[in-house]
């Protein structure tokens, strides 16, 4: 079982994206803030993070500096899910060095394609 954290501040976002993946046999972990997620992510070391851009604590940018000096998090997919418009969302996922982005609403059927597409590859 693959191990995803979700770093989403809004309920509703994160419990759909949780039963999305669950149906799919992932374990997913959720943070609500920034905080909660550099924590999850230093404690449980996930094999994909899905980042909201749009936290109340500690803005996207800032936050994929720190994961991405962690050790053990460096290589970690980050794949941003934001309702920013789609331009800016991806002008940062390419600053930010991120992996890819999921716009919001989510269309279940693409969100799962780029996540199970990350897992594909393992050998």
């Amino acid at each position: 079982m693959h191990t995803v954290l979700l770093i989403e501040d809004i309920q509703d976002n994160a419990l759909l994206v949780q039963k999305i993946l669950a149906s799919q046999g992932y374990e997913v972990l959720w943070a609500k803030t920034a905080e909660k997620g550099l924590e999850l992510a230093g404690k449980h070391h996930p094999e994909m993070i899905l980042l909201d851009l749009g936290l109340p604590d500690i803005d996207g940018q800032t936050l994929v500096g720190y994961l991405r000096n962690v050790p053990e998090l460096e290589k970690v997919p980050i794949i941003v899910v934001s309702a920013w418009p789609e331009d800016t969302a991806r002008n940062m996922v390419t600053a930010y060095g991120c992996d890819g982005y999921v716009s919001k609403p989510i269309n279940v059927r693409y969100f799962i394609e780029v996540v199970n597409g990350y897992f594909s590859t393992e050998k």
